[in-house]
């Protein structure tokens, strides 16, 4: 039987149970041999989300992941291995790692709990943002080059701001070819955009690439937009921090981290 392959563009397509090739969708914003960590990140969550519904895991709710980027991420094909370290009824910690030739290149660590009626108590959210349908959408390709960047739809509240911005993401892009994402898995696949939505300097000549991301959920994200209201930090030594308090369009879901390695771009 002759194979036709699925029309719809995709980051990713799937070669056996593990095993992944990377598209020109996924194609990095450093470099062009590399993958940008946004959309594998969500790729990571969809490879545990599939593990613990095969093992019939219980019905957790994801509420913190923590990427660890362990070195090049080239454009190439990879493996996923998920286990659990730490199962439980109520509370679960799950890890993954991306191979890639051989070695590992990203490692996660995701913590999920039992969902509770907590409604009564529930508060203490910022405001929400203005909905992505009013805004004029940005050029983020101006600015950063790579596949990734460019299957994006962004919309800014305002003009990019050194350090300073708050955008609407979303793309028409699937995340694994001819496969449904869950609306988790879609929304955390483009939270690392947020190290480049603010930037402080020019990319053609610095480096500030992030080595994390943390993600902390006080609500599971909904809709095909990530909504990110962003603020950069560079120290005097090196180092930087990237801050965003996430939002989906009914209202804030969390807060993510990412520490940068922050150098001159040698030319």
């Amino acid at each position: 039987m002759t194979h036709t392959p699925d029309p719809r563009p995709s980051y990713f397509e799937r070669l056996d149970t593990h095993r992944f090739a990377p598209t020109v969708h996924a194609g990095g914003a450093w470099r062009d041999d590399e993958q940008h960590f946004s959309p594998l990140g969500g790729l990571i969550v969809h490879e545990i989300e599939r593990a613990r519904a095969r093992e019939q895991r219980p019905d957790l709710l994801i509420s913190r992941i923590s990427f660890d980027i362990l070195g090049r991420i080239a454009l190439d094909e990879f493996e996923i291995h998920v286990s659990t370290p730490r199962p439980g009824r109520t509370i679960e910690l799950t890890e993954a790692t991306v191979v890639i030739g051989g070695r590992p290149a990203v490692s996660a660590r995701v913590w999920l709990l039992a969902a509770q009626d907590t409604g009564i108590v529930a508060g203490g959210e910022p405001a929400p943002l203005p909905p992505p349908g009013s805004l004029a959408p940005w050029a983020m390709s101006d600015l950063w080059p790579g596949g990734y960047i460019a299957s994006l739809d962004v919309r800014t509240t305002g003009a990019p701001q050194p350090g300073r911005t708050t955008a609407w993401v979303s793309t028409p892009i699937d995340l694994v070819a001819g496969e449904q994402a869950s609306p988790t898995a879609s929304y955390v696949a483009l939270v690392d955009t947020a190290n480049g939505i603010a930037v402080r300097q020019e990319p053609t000549k610095w480096l500030f690439p992030n080595v994390d991301l943390s993600i902390h959920l006080h609500r599971l994200p909904e809709g095909r937009w990530t909504g990110l209201d962003t603020s950069v930090v560079f120290g005097g030594h090196g180092q930087g921090v990237t801050s965003t308090v996430l939002h989906d369009e009914r209202g804030p879901v969390g807060r993510a981290e990412q520490i940068l390695t922050v150098r001159p771009l040698e030319h």
